[in-house]
């Protein structure tokens, strides 16, 4: 059994109850369950369909994110979540950047390497030079200034763990910024990169080694095998390359607003949706939402 999930933008819910209708007939569906008016609702089919992605490339034009999934086993035990334009709507590097008056070029470095167009660790490098000298107290700054939380992740964080889940928070950024946020939504461990300091200035330089793609599918496999779960457990959600390894390897892989080599790669695709369409992936109506 597969179920079919159909969101949108929660700030122009746009699924009518007739394109909802015309799935289900083509597709053969059981009755629809609404998860959010307007917003959010699911099917049930007993096979997977053949033209998933040609309808998936289709309802995209009307503003409608489409997720078809095992039924079996959607409510996940564990959150593993990349940072930054994930869980903040920012690149903390960039921020920093722009602080630094280095913002363009080093915003460019980043998309790239985000999209896996370079080596991870080498743009890292690259780019964490030429913040060199910057004082450390502008860390605050930007987080204060600069970082906004991504709309529905204070509602997924608080509905999964009150369902029991374990919910880690694993960047290729830097621990400045990855404990405060973890601090902040609610999560349970989180890793990163270190950025060395000295005389309260920040020296061009990252503690090693350096944290990258291989660390994700490291947490991943460290963190389950911690707490007696699986992979198949895991819903995992990031948006760049180095979020590859462990989008693949997680029971629930979700590329959100992810660069166009990454979405490739990954099922679970949500390009309209926030952060809580993780949560109507998983099965969960928005009245059944914890309150934050």
């Amino acid at each position: 059994m597969y179920t079919v999930t159909l969101l949108t933008s929660p700030k122009d819910p746009c699924l009518t109850p007739a394109l909802l209708g015309a799935l289900q007939t083509a597709w053969g569906g059981g009755d629809a369950r609404w998860l959010a008016q307007g917003e959010a609702a699911e099917f049930d089919i007993a096979q997977m369909p053949e033209n998933r992605w040609d309808v998936w490339a289709d309802v995209q034009k009307l503003g409608v994110d489409l997720v078809v999934q095992p039924s079996a086993g959607r409510k996940k035990k564990m959150l593993l979540a990349d940072m930054d334009s994930t869980m903040i709507e920012q690149e903390c590097i960039d921020e920093l950047a722009e602080e630094a008056g280095v913002g363009a070029y080093v915003k460019d470095i980043t998309a790239r390497a985000m999209n896996g167009e370079l080596d991870f660790d080498g743009a890292l490098t690259e780019r964490v030079a030429l913040l060199e000298g910057l004082n450390e107290a502008v860390i605050e700054t930007v987080l204060a200034e600069r970082i906004s939380l991504m709309p529905g992740g204070p509602a997924l964080l608080a509905t999964m763990k009150a369902h029991g889940a374990y919910a880690a928070l694993v960047s290729g950024g830097f621990t400045a910024f990855t404990a405060a946020v973890a601090a902040q939504l609610g999560f349970d461990e989180n890793r990163a990169n270190r950025l060395l300091v000295k005389g309260g200035r920040l020296t061009g330089k990252v503690a090693l080694p350096i944290l990258g793609r291989e660390a994700k599918v490291q947490a991943l496999t460290e963190i389950t095998a911690r707490l007696g779960l699986t992979a198949a457990d895991v819903l995992a959600v990031g948006d760049g390359a180095n979020d590859l390894g462990m989008l693949t390897l997680a029971g629930s892989g979700v590329a959100l607003h992810a660069k166009p080599s990454v979405a490739a790669e990954c099922d679970i695709r949500i390009n309209h949706g926030d952060l809580s369409a993780l949560l109507y992936v998983q099965g969960y109506a928005r009245d059944a939402f914890a309150t934050v």
